[in-house]
């Protein structure tokens, strides 16, 4: 393989690392909350996707975080959280740009650009107090979704695994 054929293939590698970015989380919280007091939760909304068996896959993984931390769902009575959970997506280009021809001695060589459409996903996690009816927790995850339901499932997964990690605030990870 000649040299151009290398730096290309380097640079498609790059590219396609740089195209895979980290999940984006974010979380906040009120701190006058006493989150060692918060023991159980109940659903008040259950995320809407359009797909039923990733909503269920949501709330299942949004369960097992939860349930790992300690805390135990209420299906019906009084819990001392009620949870929400809402998923959002939107289209964002992205441009790819690929040369061909070495840059050397003044010349460029030719550029080819290409307009690419990504969906990014969002998940939002919402929890209030259920005696105060005040929010308490939010976390968000966002990251580039794909038409594959098992990437999907795994990147949900992945989310779940980064937002949940510090919770509940004032514990370590």
């Amino acid at each position: 393989m000649n040299i151009r054929g290398t730096l290309l293939g380097a640079a498609l590698a790059m590219t396609a690392a740089c195209a895979d970015l980290d999940i984006r989380v974010h979380t906040d919280y009120d701190p006058a909350a006493d989150f060692s007091k918060y023991k159980t939760y109940s659903w008040i909304k259950t995320p809407q996707t359009g797909n039923p068996l990733m909503q269920e896959r949501i709330v299942q993984a949004v369960d097992a975080q939860l349930s790992a931390k300690g805390w135990r769902k209420i299906a019906a009575g009084p819990s001392d959280v009620a949870l929400g959970v809402q998923v959002t997506a939107r289209e964002q280009d992205r441009v790819d740009t690929f040369y061909s021809g070495w840059g050397g001695y003044g010349h460029m060589g030719m550029a080819q650009s290409e307009v690419i459409k990504d969906t990014v996903g969002t998940i939002i996690v919402d929890m209030f107090d259920t005696r105060t009816k005040q929010p308490i927790w939010r976390g968000t995850a966002t990251d580039t979704v794909s038409d594959d339901p098992q990437k999907n499932t795994a990147l949900m997964q992945e989310a779940m695994d980064k937002l949940f990690k510090g919770f509940p605030p004032g514990r370590s990870p």
